[in-house]
C-alpha cells in the first residue's frame, strides 16, 4: 500500500470515528436538528456566523521529485452587522506552507505564505438566493521567496449561492493584479470556487469545491489548473462546540507542467453560532 492510499484511508477513518465518538457523549435530538442548518452555514461563504476553518491540504506529484506538498489554510470568516439590511462579511485566508524540494538541486522552504483577506457587502435578509461582493488583497508576508509572490495585489471578488431544500450551491471568483512589491514576476491571477453541496440531514453533506485557477502571465497551455473530485462531511459536536469534518479528492485533469496532479483535503471548520458582530 502507497503513501498516498495510506493517508487517504486514514482521513477517511478520522471522518468516521470523530462523529461517533463526539455524538454518543454530546449530541442530544436539539443538537441533531441544529447540525442540518449548522452544515450549511459552513458551506456559505457569506453565512451570518463567525467560523473558523482549519484547512489541510496535500498537493501529490509536483516536479521532477514528485513531491507532496502541504498547506494548511487557517480561515476565519467574521461577520459584522452593519444595519438592519446589509453585513459585511470578512473572510481572510492566512497559509502555512511546506514546499521541499521540487527538483534535483532545489532547495525546500516552510512557513507563513502570502495572506489573503477579502470582505463581502451582503444583504441581511437574504435566504434563498444569497450574494456578496467587494474587494480582495494578498498582502506580501511570505517568510521565503518560494512561500509567495512578494507582491501586493488587490481585484474585486463576489460570491452568489442558492438555498433550496437539501441543496446549497453557487459559486465564488475573484481576480488580482499586482499593484506593488518586490516580486520580479507579475501577478494577474483568476480563481473560479464552484460549489454543490447535498445534505442529507444530521449533518451528512457530499460536497465539492474545486479551486479553478488561472494565471493570465503564463504562457497559454500552462495557465489553467482544473480539479474534479469532491467528498463527504459531517456536523458534528465538541461538548456545545459545533464543528464541520470534511474530506476531499481531486484529480487535476489540467494542470500547468510540473504542478501537482492531484490533491487530497481536509478540513475542520469549528463555529461559533453563539458570537456575533456588530459596527455599532
Amino acid at each position: 500500500m502507497t503513501a498516498k492510499t495510506k493517508l487517504t484511508f486514514f482521513l477517511l477513518a478520522l471522518l468516521t470515528i470523530v462523529p461517533v465518538a463526539s455524538n454518543a457523549s454530546a449530541e442530544d435530538s436539539q443538537s441533531q436538528t441544529n447540525s442540518a442548518e449548522l452544515a450549511k452555514k459552513t458551506q456559505n461563504p457569506v453565512a451570518d456566523i463567525i467560523s473558523i476553518p482549519f484547512e489541510n491540504y496535500f498537493y501529490f506529484n509536483a516536479g521532477p521529485n514528485h513531491a507532496t506538498l502541504y498547506d494548511l489554510n487557517v480561515k476565519p470568516v467574521i461577520p459584522f452587522h452593519l444595519n438592519e439590511n446589509w453585513n459585511l462579511i470578512t473572510r481572510t485566508i492566512i497559509p502555512i506552507i511546506n514546499e521541499p524540494s521540487l527538483s534535483p538541486g532545489s532547495r525546500s522552504a516552510f512557513g507563513l505564505g502570502d495572506i489573503n483577506p477579502t470582505f463581502f457587502l451582503s444583504p441581511a435578509k437574504s435566504s434563498g438566493f444569497i450574494w456578496g461582493a467587494g474587494p480582495t488583497f494578498t498582502l506580501p508576508t511570505a517568510m521565503d521567496s518560494l512561500l509567495g509572490s512578494g507582491k501586493f495585489s488587490m481585484g474585486p471578488s463576489a460570491v452568489a449561492l442558492v438555498n433550496r431544500g437539501p441543496w446549497l450551491f453557487g459559486a465564488l471568483a475573484y481576480n488580482q493584479w499586482s499593484v506593488t512589491g518586490w516580486g520580479k514576476a507579475n501577478v494577474n491571477d483568476m480563481l473560479i470556487e464552484p460549489f454543490a453541496n447535498y445534505n442529507f440531514g444530521k449533518g451528512w453533506h457530499l460536497s465539492t469545491a474545486p479551486l479553478i485557477t488561472a494565471n493570465w502571465e503564463a504562457a497559454g497551455s500552462q495557465q489553467w489548473t482544473v480539479p474534479v473530485g469532491g467528498g463527504i462531511g459531517k456536523l458534528v459536536w465538541f461538548g456545545k462546540l459545533p464543528a464541520d469534518i470534511l474530506v476531499q479528492g481531486y484529480s487535476n485533469v489540467k494542470h500547468p507542467q510540473n504542478t501537482p496532479d492531484w490533491e487530497l483535503r481536509f478540513q475542520i471548520t469549528f463555529l461559533l453560532p453563539g458570537f456575533k458582530k456588530s459596527s455599532k
